[in-house]
């Protein structure tokens, strides 16, 4: 454990080297912040630059809840910061998700159907479309992993959601938990091969709203009943293009191909089946298949560094090595969300910035990796914001969670997936 006054010092004057407005307080010191090496966060008068904390909750063993307010050179904001300790061996993160990828549910839904503790909303959706006849999808723009499993992967960078990626980073980022019980954020790739008589191929995608251009994924059950129209829609850099006219798609069934069509469709599809959707040169890949013929499909998402992830979600890295990234938009105030880890992978921290209110300004995408690096992150990532920020955690003797701020929707918006918190018994 680092020497508490000697890291609070180089932690002061990196602030003041950066130039930033934000101060915390933490282990009773004013202005400064000691990072894991204490839990004692204090609350102080409120000045320009700081950060007041306003309230303390022991959510669970392990799992703190805390609100507070920061002031900017924009005027004041109201904020919410759950710091789950890792250390504890009960406490776990893991995806809050609704039962399918093409589907929405609150924050405080599915943190309740789940048995978290606490959670904020995660990665930016399909929410909208400008393609005729073409309903948004509702999932999510980056690669997801539940519980030790590949739900999905990512979208193109150029048909995701969200302000624009700073550079060096991709629709692949994400923030998760290790096998090791250690969260990191780092990125995630498909890797997936499609194998039949006449050789294999690789697959492009795993139940995402968007497929590359002369692409091929595979969809399964976890995809849900909604049309696969829409992966065939938009290109590598334009969301909005015009849908593709040269498709097909195969239904397997226990590995025997039993249906082709040339346009995608809809519906369930069982948990013995897979779809395989082509566009473009995706189409050439799979104009071979014939009723009847034998596919063996293999899919996995591949993280750069060890260990595999237990858990994780998508959202652009906003700090890394403790440095803010460079080109982070500093202008726009908004609602924020964003997800931080220590350096030692150990302690996580879940933010979420009102905004858009007279009493809450919100914050620029800048200020919030600022201030994730005020609370201790070593490594943050940005996520979903604006109306669906939200942060809700279990008050004691409560049996289902709360949501702790302010949407500023004005009631809390449904969302494609989010981080969870849990305690096991």
């Amino acid at each position: 454990m680092k020497n508490a006054k000697t890291t609070t010092g180089k932690r002061t004057l990196a602030l003041i080297a950066m130039g930033t407005l934000l101060l915390s307080v933490y282990g009773g010191v004013q202005g400064v912040l000691v990072p894991q090496a204490t839990t004692a966060y204090a609350a102080v008068s409120s000045e320009d630059g700081t950060v007041q904390f306003t309230g303390t909750e022991q959510v669970a063993p392990g799992v703190t809840y805390r609100s507070f307010r920061v002031i900017t050179s924009h005027g004041s904001a109201a904020g919410h910061l759950v710091d789950a300790d890792l250390n504890n061996p009960k406490v776990e993160l893991d995806l809050l998700h609704p039962d399918v990828v093409a589907q929405r549910e609150p924050v405080s839904q599915m943190a309740d159907e789940q048995h978290a503790v606490a959670g904020v909303n995660g990665d930016f959706f399909n929410i909208s479309e400008t393609h005729e006849g073409v309903a948004p999808t509702n999932s999510s723009v980056g690669p997801e992993i539940a519980d030790g499993e590949s739900l999905k992967a990512a979208v193109p960078n150029g048909q995701r959601f969200g302000p624009g990626l700073p550079a060096g980073t991709s629709t692949q980022d994400v923030f998760g938990l290790g096998v090791d019980g250690r969260a990191r954020v780092s990125s995630l790739t498909l890797k997936g091969q499609v194998r039949t008589k006449n050789g294999l191929f690789d697959l492009d995608g795993l139940n995402q709203y968007a497929l590359p251009v002369n692409g091929v994924g595979v969809y399964t059950h976890d995809w849900g009943a909604t049309s696969r129209v829409r992966p065939t829609c938009g290109t590598d850099t334009n969301r909005n293009a015009l849908c593709s006219t040269d498709t097909l798609e195969i239904t397997v069934q226990n590995g025997i191909v039993t249906s082709i069509n040339s346009q995608p469709g809809a519906g369930v599809i069982p948990d013995d089946t897979i779809v395989l959707v082509g566009r473009e040169g995706g189409v050439d890949e799979l104009s071979g298949f014939k009723l009847g013929d034998r596919v063996k499909v293999d899919y996995r998402l591949v993280t750069k560094d060890a260990p595999r992830f237990e858990f994780a979600v998508g959202g652009f890295p906003i700090l890394r090595d403790g440095q803010p990234l460079n080109s982070l938009d500093d202008t726009t105030l908004a609602p924020r969300t964003s997800a931080g880890v220590s350096e030692d992978g150990r302690h996580v921290y879940l933010a979420v910035l009102d905004g858009r209110a007279a009493a809450s300004v919100g914050m620029s995408v800048s200020e919030l990796a600022q201030l994730m690096w005020s609370f201790g992150a070593h490594d943050a990532v940005n996520l979903d914001g604006g109306g669906s920020s939200t942060l809700a955690a279990l008050q004691p003797g409560e049996q289902k969670v709360t949501v702790k701020n302010t949407p500023s929707d004005g009631s809390e918006r449904s969302v494609a997936n989010g981080i969870g918190v849990f305690v096991r018994h």
